[in-house]
């Protein structure tokens, strides 16, 4: 996956198209990840105990993966990230336009 937990995103396709939100978990068997903010739906939900409280909620749900690209955090622009490895044998994440260690 070329996106992980904690990663700050972009949306390139669909309703949520421009928006940038955290990346909460993901779902590679899915293919599939929860963002903060994009792809919000909401839910009736019903109280099931006393004072559980009830009515309209809004929650997230998931976007595949494809639909998204992980934001530089020194340039702050939409990148794929590249992979390099270190002299230690470590593998990072680099950004593709201005080289800089995911």
């Amino acid at each position: 996956m070329h996106i992980k937990t904690n990663d700050t995103i972009v949306v390139l396709s669909g309703k949520d198209k421009g928006k940038q939100g955290k990346v909460m978990s993901v779902d590679p068997k899915a293919g599939k990840a929860l963002v903060e903010g994009v792809s919000v739906a909401k839910r009736h939900k019903k109280p099931r105990k006393q004072g559980d409280p009830g009515g309209i909620i809004t929650k997230e749900t998931p976007i595949y993966t494809s639909k998204l690209m992980r934001v530089c955090p020194k340039c702050n622009k939409p990148t794929r990230p590249a992979h390099s490895i270190k002299g230690d044998g470590e593998k990072v994440r680099v950004c593709k336009k201005c080289g800089a260690e995911i």
